[in-house]
């Protein structure tokens, strides 16, 4: 090998090893956006599972209004530390204790939730269901009443 190999092989591992490591970072969001051709930028987890939220959740009950059935389809969302993109403001956050004594994220004073139906990162498939269920939009929510 001679002296102007090592450092070309050297610059190229340290130049992977750093590609890897901002890989790792944006991979350790609890919560962080993503795109749809039609939906525009939407709420994803860690895994990259959809995010939404109930339109019959309402303000004035300050609370989720999923229970039984509703929370085995619609998952409550929560995540003990938020690590967020800068994109994503952190006031925008908080979290409600639900009926049963456990823990919900909320985005705006919308309670989240994760579908049980959508089997793959990057699906969708709760958008529009029963009309009410929707993902959550970080630049566009709307106003919870």
């Amino acid at each position: 090998m001679d002296k102007f190999s090592r450092p070309l092989i050297l610059f190229l591992v340290l130049a992977a090893l750093s590609t890897l490591a901002l890989a790792a970072e944006s991979d350790s969001y609890t919560v962080k956006i993503a795109q749809d051709k039609f939906l525009g930028n939407y709420l994803v987890n860690q895994s990259n599972f959809t995010i939404y939220y109930y339109q019959n959740d309402s303000k004035a009950l300050e609370s989720s209004t999923c229970y039984d059935d509703c929370a085995v389809q619609w998952q409550p969302f929560y995540a003990a530390q938020l690590i967020l993109p800068e994109e994503l403001n952190r006031i925008d956050f908080g979290e409600i204790t639900r009926t049963d004594g456990s823990k919900q994220t909320t985005f705006k004073g919308w309670p989240l939730y994760l579908y049980s139906k959508d089997n793959e990162p990057d699906e969708i498939t709760g958008e529009g269901e029963e009309g009410l269920w929707h993902v959550v939009d970080p630049t566009n929510q709307p106003q919870m009443i």
